[in-house]
């Protein structure tokens, strides 16, 4: 089990909690289940007391007679999350419609619904799958909906079956007794499972009482508490399942603690991407960029800060861009990652000094074939590198032809680079170099004047307004305080 659900409270077996839910003469909706049998509702018909809670279940397990009832889906696809949806909407609605609520004064309705495809035959294709639950936490309230996607890992369909079972239960379960307390909620589903079981990679809340709830940071907490390694939301803050937004695409990736994005970061994904674009096995029209925070990034400080991890968020949000949060703090796990979703051609832009670390032999002593096994999975893939150069501590600029590579892995280095699986970046802005977030962040936190020019146009204007990073327009520097900061600079960064 996970150590982080050890919580203050008793955990109920899946059976007690269908019980409780049964029990309770408010709660009343309907079940339906595609695709895994219905094990969810299972555990309510078994807990017994279950007339009072169960209104209909149902499986429309055919496709032509699922299509027949919620839609059919434009992409042909049946376990995906606007088929949940339509689910959901449709069972909701059928008890809206059907049932009069004056007969109904104190009952609370919900739909709980899911699509699952379970480990086929072959073993080929692992289980995953969409559940949701459309509820009201009072009755005549306006509902709200909470959607997940779990990935499933046990290797034996019956097993998935019933821990499907188990999760659906938890659901439901959370909706109406942790509604006020959504990080609780967001624990609560793995009662009685482990991450070897099941991988919860998206969540969503949304509906009146989930209004003060910021779905970016439930992305976070899933990759903090060890539900999953990865999430992805949109520039408009929704959290994305990754096989809708990565699927087949050529991924173009940029790592960076962005504390604030800096002048830097915007030219090295501009000039990354004006290479990746023009490669021939890319698409440039299936390019999907992704920047990248991982946990080490965001715990540089110490413990996790979830207000400075929205600031950054915000920004880059602002800019448009798609945001990746993983606990992959080595990079051939990020690209072992993206291969779960396709084999097209990947792209990472880092700067030399990065590059320099992943050729240290030290950062791979924890894998048994050392520094070759995690460049067999990173180079097996149809990947390319493209190079930032870097400013050493005397003011050299690194690029592949200077970098210094231990005489050990040379061979190896020099093969990628002639193989062109290394590239540099030529035409890179030489005026913004000397730019570290690093310092961008002191000078905004201690009143120095002059960040404003480090940053994107507009990203100024968005940290002063929001006061983002600890702005304060109080806050200002004498002279000779600026003077300080600066001759400090000097000493760090002499050149």
């Amino acid at each position: 089990m996970l150590k982080v659900l050890e919580l203050d409270r008793v955990v109920l077996s899946a059976s007690q909690k269908a019980l409780r839910i049964n029990l309770n003469p408010d709660i009343y909706g309907t079940f339906a289940e595609i695709g895994a049998g219905q094990e969810v509702v299972r555990f309510f018909f078994r807990a017994g007391a279950a007339s009072g809670t169960i209104a209909k279940a149902m499986s429309a397990y055919d496709k032509d007679f699922s299509d027949a009832i919620y839609g059919k889906e434009d992409k042909g696809r049946y376990v995906c999350k606007p088929r949940l949806v339509n689910m959901l909407n449709h069972e909701y609605r059928l008890i809206e419609e059907r049932l009069n609520r004056k007969d109904h004064a104190t009952k609370k309705f919900f739909a709980f619904a899911d699509t699952v495809a379970t480990i086929n035959y072959q073993k080929t294709i692992q289980g995953h799958g969409w559940l949701g639950v459309k509820f009201q936490s009072e009755p005549n309230k306006d509902p709200n909906v909470i959607i997940l996607h779990a990935r499933l890992h046990e290797q034996d369909g019956l097993l998935q079956q019933a821990t499907i079972g188990i999760l659906g239960v938890n659901l439901l379960y959370g909706c109406y007794f942790f509604t006020g307390k959504p990080q609780e909620l967001l624990l609560s589903l793995y009662d009685n499972l482990s991450r070897s079981q099941i991988e919860i990679d998206m969540i969503q809340m949304t509906g009146p009482d989930f209004v003060n709830v910021d779905n970016r940071l439930l992305s976070l907490q899933l990759v903090k508490h060890g539900m999953t390694d990865a999430v992805i939301f949109s520039p408009d803050g929704r959290n994305i399942q990754a096989a809708d937004i990565l699927y087949k695409k050529n991924i173009l990736a940029l790592r960076g603690s962005f504390r604030p994005v800096t002048k830097v970061n915007l030219d090295m994904i501009m000039k990354g991407f004006k290479l990746f674009e023009h490669e021939h096995r890319v698409d440039e029209e299936q390019i999907q960029v992704l920047f990248e925070l991982t946990l080490n990034n965001l715990r540089a400080e110490g413990e996790l800060d979830e207000q400075d991890f929205l600031d950054r968020a915000d920004i880059l949000c602002s800019l448009g861009q798609t945001v990746l949060v993983s606990n992959y703090s080595k990079y051939y796990k990020l690209v072992e990652y993206f291969s779960r979703y396709t084999s097209k051609r990947l792209g990472i832009i880092m700067g030399t000094n990065m590059l320099m670390e992943l050729f240290s032999e030290k950062y791979y002593r924890d894998l048994n074939g050392g520094i070759l096994e995690a460049f067999g999975v990173l180079f097996s893939r149809d990947l390319k590198i493209y190079l930032y150069p870097w400013k050493d501590q005397h003011g050299n600029l690194l690029t592949s032809r200077n970098c210094p590579i231990h005489p050990r892995i040379r061979p190896l280095f020099d093969y990628l680079v002639y193989n062109k699986r290394l590239v540099d970046i030529e035409d890179y802005n030489a005026e913004v170099l000397d730019i570290y977030s690093k310092d961008v962040l002191s000078m905004i936190q201690n009143g120095i004047t002059g960040w404003e020019e480090k940053v994107p146009t507009y990203v100024d204007t968005i940290i002063k307004e929001n006061r983002l990073f600890g702005y304060d327009p109080s806050v200002k520097s004498s002279p000779d305080e600026e003077a300080r900061w600066h001759s400090h600079q000097k000493k760090v960064n002499p050149f």
